[in-house]
């Protein structure tokens, strides 16, 4: 699929979705330059035989010294920090690392003639109320993370426009798999809860727990993503991504505990503001990119689950710039006072 002349960036390679993209684009052929600032990353995730360049995309110095080495052909954008219900009590450092960083990248790339901008965006696009959710409704982002998604859909577009660019939107839902961050208790349900069971700890849910989400397993998303700029039907189109059934949270709970070889136990917290029934339809991107049928949720909880055991449990990691506290979950609020308070005596 690739050549020798494919050069291409990925950042966000040291995370989850983004390492597994790095990797299948090596595998394919091409030649990859890694970026992270490892802020949720770790080194340890970029592919072996990988260059890797470690800076924040929100320094424009930064970003322009990427192409210091050379041309790419393509650039792979999945730096972000994609914590929906946490974006409200964030949302100058949402707009800065989620915003600004990539009007930075968009900015070299066009001056740098990129062929194709490969975007994950996400379905905190759409909002409530529209499932399931398909590419042609308009979207209704209600979070300053999924607002932050959609205005830089929207400049891509207008990129295109104006410079010529080509671009590819994926929006994934709800991915899991090995390399997720099970440190961070503010996203990532799966990676949440099989800390939780870890650690012998009941796995904490919002609410009565009947939201739905439907659970994509990374193997599904990653390789789409990675051949996506080689699909000329591709170009500049949004396309959902991931898994199609809908579980709720306390199904996903049940499904972690056996995955885990434990026994489910569940403690529940004020519900939070968030979408309640979240999937989306597929029938886009199956017809342009025709792939396999997707991991099963027992098959692919049982594969992270897995890896998860051999790595071991983690320690919670607190986000320590929160702006804005009025509001904001009790579960977070609480836990994150207290830990914060008990880090200025250390």
């Amino acid at each position: 699929m690739g050549s020798p002349n494919t050069r291409v960036l990925v950042t966000g390679a040291a995370g989850f979705i983004g390492s597994h993209v790095a990797e299948r684009c090596m595998e394919a052929g091409m030649e990859v330059v890694a970026t992270d600032d490892l802020s949720g990353g770790q080194r340890r995730n970029v592919p072996p035989g990988c260059p890797f360049v470690e800076g924040d995309l929100r320094d424009p110095g930064f970003v322009q010294s990427l192409w210091d080495g050379g041309r790419f052909t393509y650039v792979y954008h999945l730096a972000a920090y994609a914590a929906e219900g946490l974006s409200h009590f964030i949302r100058r450092y949402n707009y800065e690392t989620n915003l600004i960083a990539s009007v930075n990248l968009i900015n070299q790339s066009v001056l740098h003639d990129v062929d194709c901008f490969v975007f994950t965006s996400s379905i905190a696009v759409y909002g409530h109320n529209q499932v399931p959710m398909s590419e042609d409704l308009v979207p209704r982002p209600e979070d300053p993370y999924g607002i932050s998604k959609y205005a830089i859909e929207l400049d891509l577009e207008a990129a295109r426009q104006m410079f010529g660019m080509d671009y590819i939107v994926f929006r994934p839902h709800n991915v899991y798999g090995e390399r997720q961050n099970i440190a961070d208790k503010y996203r990532n349900v799966v990676g949440i809860f099989m800390n939780q069971t870890l650690q012998g700890q009941p796995m904490t849910v919002f609410g009565d727990g009947l939201q739905t989400r439907a659970f994509s397993y990374i193997d599904d998303v990653a390789p789409l993503i990675a051949r996506s700029p080689f699909v000329p039907e591709a170009r500049n189109e949004v396309f959902n991504v991931g898994a199609d059934t809908p579980y709720t949270v306390l199904e996903l709970a049940e499904g972690v505990a056996e995955a885990m070889g434990a026994t489910a136990q569940i403690t529940h917290l004020p519900p939070r503001n968030e979408v309640v029934h979240a999937f989306a339809d597929h029938r886009k991107v199956r017809a342009a990119f025709e792939p396999a049928p997707p991991i099963d949720l027992k098959t692919g909880l049982r594969r992270m689950a897995e890896w998860v055991l051999e790595e071991g449990p983690a320690e919670p990691v607190v986000f320590d710039e929160i702006e804005v506290e009025k509001n904001m979950p009790e579960g977070w609020r609480k836990v994150t006072n207290l830990e914060m308070a008990e880090g200025r005596k250390r």
